[in-house]
């Protein structure tokens, strides 16, 4: 009988597909980030042949050899992989797998809903209204901003930015410019939309809505000289990876006005957010929740272990990444 090791508490419809199959699961009954000691502790000797994972387990060579050599695969239930060692897996023969598709809506949802609140003040209207402090209607009374005909500047041209620019067309009327490693002709003729280099499309955007991987080429992608080149209008979302902006850099360019708002769902030093953003009304922080709907994370779970299931079953996973 095959044996998996599941990290943390996920929804039970996965679970219950692995154990359909027979499978032996144990699943972690703390609902928190195991620490690297904690986790190689649960895993040696107990001759696990799948690991279920999460974005915060970091799975490097150390973990890997707790499970000793019948380890068949690596399911991480996250679009993202920065946290696994691809390339020692690889050496291992080690499957490792994500989740992608299934949340491609919901993330796109969640950048718009950031997007609509931060340039509406929505928070802080709210905040205020708590507050006691509104008296009454006033014409001047917390102005915020449009998005409908405004430029939205896509930096990231996979499933998840391509959702944003549909919504941005079909229900905002916006202009769409984008900045992918590759250009998208279709998506261009679909959304009349036009590619630009990072500097240029960050110039001419009012909303600029970042989607792109955490890889050494994108980490500190936006930093302060790219700030600098935005509207001081303009508005920066991000429900990619936290280290693709340089968190100090923006703190500093939102306390000057330097850009008028911002939305990050996704933080550079995860679950630590840097003080000073904590301070600012131009800043909207959700807690990494951008896939969190009952449905997503559902089927977030169900893929995960459809994946260890095709591994186990000597097939290759449905989304095989090594």
């Amino acid at each position: 009988m095959a044996k998996i090791y599941v990290t943390r508490m996920v929804p039970q419809s996965g679970i219950e597909a692995l154990k359909s199959k027979g499978y032996e699961v144990a699943v972690n009954p703390e609902d928190r980030v195991l620490t690297k000691e904690e986790l190689i502790g649960a895993l040696k000797g107990q001759n696990y042949d799948a690991l279920y994972c999460l974005l915060t387990d970091k799975v490097d060579s150390e973990v890997m050899d707790a499970f000793g050599p019948q380890l068949k695969i690596i399911a991480n239930m996250a679009v993202g992989f920065d946290n696994i060692d691809t390339l020692e897996a690889k050496k291992r023969g080690i499957m490792v797998a994500n989740t992608p598709g299934v949340l491609t809506d919901t993330v796109a949802e969640h950048a718009f809903a950031l997007m609509l609140s931060i340039a509406h003040r929505i928070p802080e209207s709210d905040k205020f209204a708590r507050a006691g402090k509104y008296v009454g209607w006033a014409p001047m009374l917390l102005l915020g901003n449009d998005l409908s005909g405004k430029t939205l500047g896509v930096v990231g041209l996979g499933r998840i930015g391509s959702r944003v620019a549909h919504h941005a067309v079909s229900g905002f009327d916006m202009k769409v410019l984008y900045n992918d490693v590759n250009r998208n002709e279709e998506f261009e003729k679909e959304f009349n939309a036009i590619y630009l280099p990072l500097d240029d499309l960050l110039k001419q955007s009012d909303f600029i809505s970042i989607h792109v991987p955490l890889l050494e080429t994108t980490r500190h992608l936006i930093n302060a000289e790219k700030l600098k080149l935005m509207k001081p209008a303009a508005y920066l979302v991000n429900t990619s990876r936290g280290p693709v902006i340089d968190e100090a850099a923006l703190a500093i360019a939102l306390a000057n006005k330097t850009i008028k708002g911002a939305a990050l769902d996704v933080f550079e030093f995860e679950p630590k957010i840097t003080p000073e953003l904590l301070l600012l009304d131009n800043v909207i922080l959700t807690p990494h929740i951008a896939s969190a709907t009952e449905e997503t994370r559902s089927k977030m779970s169900e893929l995960a272990a459809a994946n260890i299931i095709e591994a186990l079953e000597g097939r290759n996973p449905l989304n095989l990444l090594s």
